[in-house]
Order: structure tokens, then sequence, then C-alpha cells
């Protein structure tokens, strides 16, 4: 089964991480196809794209520990982290709007790559949080860099230390989110956009540079890039490995 698929609807390009058994977790195949449908998204019929997970349980529970869990210095971590920071990076920077459409549960690196959108809406009873600092590291694909960015201070600060899971009233409040839906993922993405299909893919784009100018001028991608490699010195150390391997034996 291909872990990733690509579909254009109208002038929406969607992307569908298709790991539903993985619970949409994040591997190296479904990195080359999120790279895949960025450059596709760039065509000019394009005016949108969104992102979001097989079935309804969960949108993306970040990396695969599976295969990341080889992973054991920080150097060799940096690698992989980088790759993805790279493109989270293309996607908050992307010249067109995007929105992430939490089908189901959003937890670690999931939730780092629904906060690269420009936007997110989430069924009804979901939960996404960073809870990346219960395996002793911190965001490391850049979703720290980018919610410090996109929610009020203390409200960022608090779902990244707190690690834990935010339900879907809580993340309404707070702003990580800016709707609930019930039903079919890619049709409520569909009707959140309707009024932006209706609008010229220039004027878009246009409107869209004048909040990437901003975070050019907040250093976005030289921030993005210390995340990285903080996370990285952290990934290599004992207390990372010791989480990982508890959380594997729970499995």
């Amino acid at each position: 089964m291909n872990p990733y698929i690509i579909e254009e609807h109208e002038g929406l390009l969607v992307f569908t991480i298709n790991r539903e058994d993985k619970r949409n977790a994040i591997s190296y195949e479904v990195m080359d196809g999120l790279e895949e449908a960025i450059t596709l998204a760039g065509e000019k019929k394009i005016k949108a794209m969104m992102i979001t997970g097989a079935g309804e349980k969960a949108f993306c529970s970040g990396g695969d520990l599976s295969s990341f869990h080889e992973l054991k210095t920080a150097k060799e971590a940096y690698k992989m982290l980088k790759r993805m920071s790279n493109i989270l990076v293309k996607i908050l920077l992307f010249p067109k709007p995007t929105i992430a459409v939490l089908n189901g549960t959003a937890v670690g690196g999931g939730c780092e790559l629904a906060s690269a959108c420009d936007f997110r809406i989430a069924r009804k009873g979901i939960k996404a949080g960073f809870i990346q600092g219960t395996l002793a590291i911190t965001t490391g694909w850049g979703g720290g860099t980018i919610v410090s960015e996109k929610l009020a201070h203390a409200h960022a600060m608090k779902m990244l230390m707190e690690a834990v899971p935010y339900k879907t009233d809580e993340l309404l409040q707070i702003g990580f989110i800016q709707s609930t839906y019930e039903g079919d993922s890619i049709t409520a993405g569909k009707l959140f956009l309707h009024k932006f299909m209706g609008i010229e893919t220039e004027v878009l784009s246009s409107y869209k540079q004048m909040f990437l100018r901003k975070l050019e001028q907040n250093r976005i991608e030289e921030r993005i890039q210390a995340e990285v490699e903080q996370c990285s010195i952290l990934w290599g150390e004992e207390a990372h490995h010791k989480q990982v391997n508890k959380f594997l034996q729970k499995k």
C-alpha cells in the first residue's frame, strides 16, 4: 500500500498520509511524498494545499519510532530532523494557503506538521499536543518555533512544556485550531476553503506574502535551525533512548 496519496480536487491539492495501521506516522517515504506534494502544489492551477491523514484515529502520530529508533547519535538524528524541518519550512513559507485537517489525534511531530500550515481544523473529539518532552527531547522539526509565532506566548510555552495532548475545546480556546467539523475530512477542508477558492491565485499569494515577510523579519529559518540542533543533541542523550525503549516495550 502506498504510504501517501496525492489528489487534486478542483484546484485544491490534497496530501493524505496513508499509514492508518501505523497511526499515520512519518516515515522516510512519507517525507518523499510531502516533498512531491509541495512541488505539485506550486503549479499555477493549484490555489491551496491540504494535509490530512487516513482513517479517523490519527492525523499523524509523529515520527515512526520503529524506523527512527536506530538513530542513536546527535549526528545521526540531525540528518533526519533537518530533512523534515526543511519540509516544514517549505510548508510554512509556501506562497499559497495551506490547511491541516486533523481527522484524528495529532501528537509529537504530527502536531509540528499541523502547526506549519496556515489553518488547522479538527474533527470533534480529537486530541493534539506536543508530547516530545515525555521522550526527553524537544520539538525538532521546527514546530516549537512555529507555534511560538502563531500562538500567544503563554499558550505556546504551556503547550510545549506540559507535553500532554489537549482536547478539542482547549485547542479552540488557545487558537491552535480555527474550527471543528464532523464527517469526511476532505469535505470539511473544502468547505473551510470554499470562499478562498473563488479568489484569484495571485491575490491569495499576495496576501500570503504579507505574513511571510513578517516571518522572515523574525528570522524564522535561523531560529528553526537552532531548534533542530538542540533537539539532535538531546536525541543522542541516554535519557531519550531510555524513554523510547520504555515506549516501545509498551506497544
